[in-house]
């Protein structure tokens, strides 16, 4: 009975200790893989809006328009960025437990998978607003243009949020099929076969 209550104890402390460090090192590559995407993210805002500036101020008809929502849709793009840069930077995750550490995953895996799905609808929009200038007689040019720029930018958020999304989902998976939980003398333990 006296090694029963040893072994409960040997296996309450040493199995936090590695999960606690397989989970440490999942969450850096998993915050890693977000920075590379804020990156990407950041980059085509100010490339946007860069190229929208400049085509907002030399371009007619709906080519202006097109140029003008992509000026604008990359502020937003460029907020979230820095926002999300921002907010990486407040995290500790020496301080969260593994559970934190796969929660705070699992949002990002979902924030991802559920703005794909936003994408989509941006899309739509886009193409509506194309056919809607067909017949539209006041504003055809504005409805043309920003319908043309809710398809690039819908369809460029689509293709990254998807991304992020198989990437990050296809890294947890890995995660956590490298667990395994051992046995060693006189107890068990939980390994990672990346660690070990």
């Amino acid at each position: 009975m006296k090694r029963a209550y040893i072994l409960i104890i040997f296996l309450a402390i040493l199995i936090p200790i590695h999960a606690q460090g397989g989970f440490q090192q999942f969450f850096n590559e998993s915050m890693s893989t977000n920075r590379t995407g804020m990156y990407v993210l950041g980059g085509w805002a100010l490339a946007n809006l860069a190229t929208g500036a400049t085509g907002w101020a030399k371009a007619d008809g709906s080519a202006k328009y097109f140029h003008q929502m992509n000026f604008f849709w990359n502020t937003v793009n460029l907020g979230i960025a820095g926002y999300s840069f921002y907010a990486f930077s407040q995290m500790e995750p020496l301080r969260m437990s593994p559970q934190e550490l796969m929660d705070q995953h699992m949002l990002y895996e979902k924030l991802f998978l559920i703005n794909a799905g936003l994408d989509v609808a941006y899309v739509g929009t886009g193409f509506l607003l194309r056919h809607l200038s067909a017949a539209n007689k006041k504003r055809p040019d504005m409805l043309k243009g920003y319908g043309s720029s809710l398809v690039l930018q819908g369809g460029f958020l689509f293709l990254f949020d998807g991304v992020m999304y198989f990437i990050q989902r296809d890294n947890r998976l890995d995660f956590l099929g490298d667990m395994h939980l051992g046995l060693v003398p006189g107890g068990a333990v939980l390994r990672f076969a990346h660690l070990f």
